[in-house]
């Protein structure tokens, strides 16, 4: 379990993170939601260690995310940022090796060459293994990354913004595959999204933040009501309930024939199941 406790952070004189308390349950797939400037991305570097905090606490498991020794923190928490290297002229394969590094340290073993041959094989990137990443469309570049993630086969997994630049196609591929994570490899993965409505199809669970502060914790469709969703983005949204999922319609709110046209909301519906 991850436990962030009185958590503050600030840049100058601004306040990035004020007073955080929150949990993040194992075994489920967690999105933070909320405006620009939320401090979602914040608040998952702060958790990955790749940016301190001010006061307050992070717990990984009990133990404060300061007092885990490198490498071990390595083996329980693996985080993948917005922007990675692009222009390495390395293979698939090598890439994905990288996730290796916490447990080989460069020296590769047969189990580990197992594991990224069972990377490659779950993400459907076998074919492509010996390709430069720098070849890559963006949806097999993401799913190598992701695939260095699995490889480093960690406890937790936390995305930013994994979806970034992806078409529908491609991104629902990402999400399907981070669901398939958590229900058949019991990951607890953690991802900063912008698209509520993948959020509310996939997650298990959804955290609301706004300006720095929590702004709700609780089960995908309860977190996925008007008024929460109105005040969080400063919007009118109409809710719509299609196959006991729920979608947020946030364009033409005052045009009667989009709220009536559930097209859309069917397409994506059959798409994504």
């Amino acid at each position: 379990m991850i436990e962030v406790k009185n958590l503050n952070k600030n840049f100058k004189s601004k306040k990035i993170i004020q007073d955080l308390s929150l949990t993040i349950q194992e075994n489920q797939l967690t999105s933070l939601i909320g405006p620009n400037g939320a401090g979602k991305s914040t608040l998952l570097n702060m958790i990955g260690r790749l940016c301190p905090y001010d006061s307050g606490q992070i717990l990984i498991d009990g133990i404060e995310v300061e007092g885990w020794e490198s490498t071990e923190l390595a083996k329980k928490l693996s985080i993948m940022k917005q922007s990675n290297p692009l222009g390495l002229q390395i293979s698939v394969r090598e890439l994905m090796a990288f996730g290796r590094f916490p447990h080989s340290k460069g020296r590769l073993t047969k189990q580990d060459q197992e594991i990224i041959d069972e990377s490659l094989d779950y993400l459907s990137l076998s074919d492509l293994q010996d390709k430069k990443i720098t070849e890559l469309s963006g949806g097999q570049l993401q799913r190598a990354f992701i695939g260095m993630v699995i490889c480093q086969d960690t406890k937790y997994i936390l995305l930013d913004e994994p979806l970034n630049n992806l078409d529908i196609n491609h991104s629902i591929g990402i999400m399907n595959l981070l669901r398939r994570l958590v229900d058949e490899k019991g990951k607890t993965v953690v991802v900063v999204m912008h698209d509520i409505n993948y959020a509310s199809q996939f997650s298990d669970r959804i955290i609301a933040m706004k300006d720095g502060k929590l702004f709700a914790n609780d089960d995908a469709n309860d977190v996925f009501q008007k008024d929460i969703v109105d005040d969080l983005f400063d919007i009118d949204v109409e809710i719509i309930e299609y196959n006991l999922r729920k979608y947020c319609i946030y364009y033409g709110n005052d045009c009667e024939e989009c709220l009536n046209n559930t097209e859309d909301v069917k397409t994506f519906h059959q798409a994504t199941n």
